[in-house]
Formats: structure tokens, sequence, C-alpha cells
């Protein structure tokens, strides 16, 4: 532990998401001081369709100290 746990509409490549990985490990070992052997990473791909629901649940459902980066868009804008 920590987790890092991304959810984002389909579409990038496995180079992407493996170089995102770990960008996003290396971030956060150097910013909480945790040992990148505690730090796990998923990314998970989305359709436009699927991505309303999650928007929903992950997002919009979550209480405000959940939520550190409020979303400026309407997920409808992706159908």
């Amino acid at each position: 532990m920590p987790n890092i746990s991304v959810k984002m509409l389909e579409g990038r490549t496995e180079a992407q998401k493996q170089k995102l990985a770990h960008d996003l490990v290396e971030v956060l070992s150097r910013d909480l001081g945790a040992d990148k052997h505690w730090i796990t990473c998923t990314i998970e791909d989305y359709t436009a369709e699927e991505w309303q629901d999650v928007f929903k649940t992950e997002i919009a459902d979550k209480p405000d100290n959940v939520v550190f980066k409020k979303p400026e868009y309407d997920p409808k804008v992706l159908l």
C-alpha cells in the first residue's frame, strides 16, 4: 500500500499506460516518502458510455474531502 487507481477512456497504448504507471509511482514515492516496493498501480479503460456510471460513482457521488481535483466538464459531452 498505497495503491494508485487510474480510470479513463479507452484509446491509450500499452506503452502510454506503462509510462504513466511508472511516472505516478515515482511521484507518489517521492512526495509521500513511500518505498516503491509497497506501491501498486491499476489502470482501467472504459467506453464513453461506461464512463457515465464511473463518473457518477467514482467522482460525482464522492464527498468533497475525497475528490481533490474536481471535474471541469460534463461527462455527457463524451457521448
